[in-house]
């Protein structure tokens, strides 16, 4: 029998998430409440920050349901746990998978144009790993995030400067190489990989080659020899072939502020979802989620980037480039709420 979270879901699970793990699940309790999990086999614990990242995505996801649920008639009403997640328990108790982070409930609002544009707005969001234009962001969209993130709490930085750019992307870049030697980090990238487009349909989740403008058996072949990468000539060859996908950035936004407890990475995680929206709707739109948010090394090499520049402080840190030349195309798997990622909840 439908309910009122019926269409709030079915529009509610095209939130981004890391890897498109699409982690969130929503059990409703009836017509007007619902409790929130995060399912931990959909985590990604061996990855730098890759815990407290859950929480971000937790509050991106809930932005979005906000969102949603106002163009559906509803205002949404939190009520949230902030409990640490312990992704050891699914080892102890395979069973023991959802993470409780709180309960939800609807109260009736009357909807708005502003409501229904910006849900429109939210379900043509696309997660994008295309080139980038090589474009400035207009002065007075750079005020609008600061807004928002000033409103949180927080502060929206960006830089145009030449020297900084390259230096803070040279370390993204080579972070993910870092990252690729650890072995379990490895075993977690290989997991969410989908190599074709056949896989990515069959899984509806999970970074698709084809959305990274990768051949996919070019990029199975170097994520499972990935000694390769340090090898002369053909290393060479996989990293320029990768690094390809960040050609063109020549602006850079992050948010600063509070991100010591759980509490903070859902807000972190809410204020990046309405900065990525209201860029979107601007016709700025972000790259994507980056998997390194508030990563030790990143801080680090901003630090080193912005030192004697305008952008100063770099503690807890997201780069993130703006501006891309195009989305991702229609039809490619878009993140779900329920435990069958191709059914929802």
């Amino acid at each position: 029998m439908a309910t009122p979270w019926t269409g709030i879901i079915e529009d509610a699970r095209h939130y981004p998430s890391p890897h498109n793990s699409q982690p969130m699940v929503l059990r409703v309790e009836d017509d007007r409440t619902a409790t929130v999990f995060y399912d931990l086999r959909r985590g990604l614990p061996a990855e730098s920050f890759g815990i407290p990242f859950g929480h971000v995505c937790a509050g991106v996801f809930l932005a979005g349901l906000a969102l949603v649920a106002r163009a559906h008639g509803f205002t949404v009403t939190e009520s949230l746990d902030h409990a640490e997640m312990d992704f050891g328990r699914v080892d102890r108790d395979p069973a023991d998978h959802l993470h409780r982070l709180g309960s939800v409930a609807l109260t009736p609002h009357a909807v708005t144009a502003a409501d229904r544009e910006a849900l429109h707005g939210f379900l043509a969001r696309r997660t994008s790993r295309r080139p980038y234009d090589a474009t400035l962001v207009d002065d007075d969209v750079i005020r609008a995030s600061e807004t928002i993130a000033a409103q949180a709490g927080h502060r929206f930085r960006t830089t145009a400067d030449r020297a900084t750019v390259d230096e803070i992307v040279r370390v993204n870049q080579a972070t993910l190489f870092d990252d690729l030697r650890n072995d379990a980090v490895h075993t977690e990238i290989l997991h969410w990989l989908r190599f074709s487009k056949r896989q990515a349909a069959d899984t509806g989740d999970g970074l698709s080659a084809e959305t990274m403008l990768m051949p996919g058996p070019v990029l199975k072949f170097a994520m499972e020899h990935r000694g390769l990468w340090e090898a002369p000539g053909i290393g060479t060859t996989f990293k320029k072939v990768y690094l390809s996908t960040m050609r063109g950035v020549r602006q850079l936004g992050w948010l600063e502020g509070p991100f010591g407890s759980p509490a903070e990475y859902v807000e972190a995680g809410r204020t990046f979802m309405r900065i990525w929206l209201d860029l979107d709707a601007r016709g700025d739109r972000p790259a994507s989620l980056r998997d390194r948010h508030h990563e030790p090394a990143v801080a680090r090499g901003l630090r080193r980037a912005c030192r004697g520049r305008r952008v100063r402080r770099a503690d807890g840190v997201d780069a993130v480039p703006l501006r891309p030349e195009c989305s991702a195309a229609p039809g490619a798997p878009t993140a779900c709420v329920g435990d069958d990622p191709r059914r929802g909840c």
